[in-house]
């Protein structure tokens, strides 16, 4: 689950981690009356899923009542890359002398988390990977171990963070570490952790995704299902039980396993597609699964074909092709689809789907293949 802006803010603030004073209002008039409170100048920040919202126009400056209630107005409603602003975050706007990074994710190769730093912050990380890979600092941390004032001090030093900003820096990064275990994350990032000229560190920004995994652990967790924000497609499967992410493609993905899927998402792309969602049926592939993850992707109208890629382990494949011929009979699928069978009792489940094999459904062994059949079908147009 991906936090909005100021509600990772208030997270790390539960951690000790220092952030700017401020509000969320849902009108202009409440936008103004925060800004009055905190004190002028403020900044109106768009709180919406997604990147990208200063170019957008997202993030404004307002130095009185005025421009805060006009920013307020443009920024309230207004469509960044598919998602509407329905609440803004109203803070004090913070002078900056330097802009850093820091970050903790999991890094399932390696089997540990991972924290990166960087004396390059306020621009993507990503940006900085490519143009500039040395630049940011990592270092894996045992989960059992655990991370310290030592290791937290090597990254600053090593990301050459500037020396009056490095005692705070390393405040922040153990505050962080504590927040992503304690407070069951899979990301907690900070871009940018800035300085100001008075020499304090602190989090201008906040991205944080919880692990749904452990929300068992966090009834209060309940108010952020609030603002999630669902396309139409996202909130079917949601109803169903299914684990679906909306994407921008048009090939739509079935598989078994959160792994697979995204591998047949990667796959997809390597080949000249793009995948229209990631969808983990779990486990099992029963027919009724099977005929609820047909139905949310038979309902996108920019799905141009259909990938169902299937590894059996435990669950055998017989099983998983009679699941998915009952699924066919109860589903009237718009376009055409490539199945991939593999694991278990594989050959006896490839047998069972040839008997519906036609023009619409067509089976190949090979998860390359398919990918490339699947996006043939679909017209291989980016």
């Amino acid at each position: 689950m991906d936090l909005l802006e100021y509600q990772g803010k208030q997270y790390f603030a539960r951690y000790g981690i220092p952030v700017s004073p401020g509000g969320v209002a849902l009108t202009a008039d409440e936008a103004v009356e925060l800004a009055e409170s905190l004190g002028y100048p403020v900044v109106v920040k768009a709180q919406v899923q997604v990147g990208g919202r200063g170019k957008a126009g997202g993030i404004k400056l307002a130095a009185n009542a005025a421009e805060a209630g006009a920013h307020a107005t443009a920024i309230l409603g207004m469509d960044i890359k598919g998602h509407v602003v329905r609440r803004v975050w109203v803070e004090h706007a913070s002078d900056i002398a330097k802009e850093y990074y820091a970050s903790f994710t999991l890094d399932r190769g390696a089997k540990a988390h991972l924290a990166m730093v960087s004396a390059k912050g306020g621009v993507d990380i990503e940006e900085v990977a490519v143009e500039d890979p040395g630049a940011i600092a990592r270092l894996h941390v045992d989960p059992y171990e655990g991370f310290d004032e030592a290791q937290a001090r090597h990254l600053v030093e090593e990301a050459a963070i500037d020396e009056e900003a490095r005692p705070g820096a390393v405040a922040v990064l153990l505050s962080l570490y504590r927040c992503f275990v304690e407070g069951d994350a899979d990301l907690v990032e900070v871009n940018p952790l800035i300085l100001t000229p008075d020499g304090r560190v602190h989090a201008l920004d906040a991205k944080v995704t919880l692990d749904d995994n452990a929300a068992f652990r966090h009834p209060e967790w309940a108010e952020y299902e609030l603002t999630v924000e669902l396309d139409d497609r996202e909130r079917h499967a949601r109803r169903v039980g299914l684990q679906y992410v909306g994407l921008d493609g048009f090939v739509g993905i079935i598989a078994n396993g959160a792994g697979l899927a995204m591998s047949t998402c990667d796959v997809v792309n390597q080949v000249g597609g793009r995948p229209a969602n990631f969808l983990d049926i779990g486990g099992g592939a029963s027919a009724e699964v099977m005929a609820n993850a047909l139905e949310v992707i038979n309902a996108d109208p920019s799905v141009r074909s259909i990938f169902i890629n299937i590894f059996g382990g435990i669950t055998r494949g017989e099983d998983v092709a009679n699941g998915i011929v009952t699924a066919l009979s109860r589903v009237d699928i718009k376009v055409p689809m490539v199945i991939r069978l593999d694991g278990t009792n594989a050959d006896q489940g490839r047998e069972i789907l040839r008997t519906v094999e036609s023009d619409m459904v067509i089976t190949s062994p090979n998860m390359m293949d398919a990918a490339r059949r699947v996006v043939a079908l679909a017209g291989n147009e980016k």
